[in-house]
């Protein structure tokens, strides 16, 4: 059930269908997890500032049960700083991403829980 959110003050109309489809690749592989369960969304074009600049920002979360926490993170972070920078052109020193391991019964599917 990893769910990857990011928003972003690059314009929508600048983030295309393919980075979305790398991305959930990317935290599928990252995790260790079968990419039919990725959920990934991606908010472009809003209104945001960072280190009191509106120049390109962003503030995302994984979530995951399992896969995150402790080390791994190193290892997440790397890996989707580079990919967003390459492919939004936001500077990894104005980007935040959290990562959250859920516990399965908190997360609702298909009319139930995990």
């Amino acid at each position: 059930m990893p769910i990857f959110t990011f928003a972003t003050n690059v314009p929508a109309d600048k983030i295309s269908g393919d980075f979305l489809k790398s991305t959930s690749k990317l935290v599928a592989d990252m995790l260790g997890k079968p990419e039919s369960y990725v959920a990934v969304h991606i908010n472009g074009g809003q209104k945001m500032t960072f280190g009191g600049s509106d120049g390109p920002a962003g503030f995302g979360q994984l979530l995951s049960i399992g896969g995150v926490g402790g080390e791994r993170n190193r290892s997440h972070s790397a890996k989707l700083f580079k990919h967003i920078t390459d492919n939004l052109g936001i500077p990894g020193n104005r980007m935040y991403i959290n990562f959250v391991d859920m516990r399965g019964s908190d997360v609702g599917w298909n009319g139930t829980t995990f």
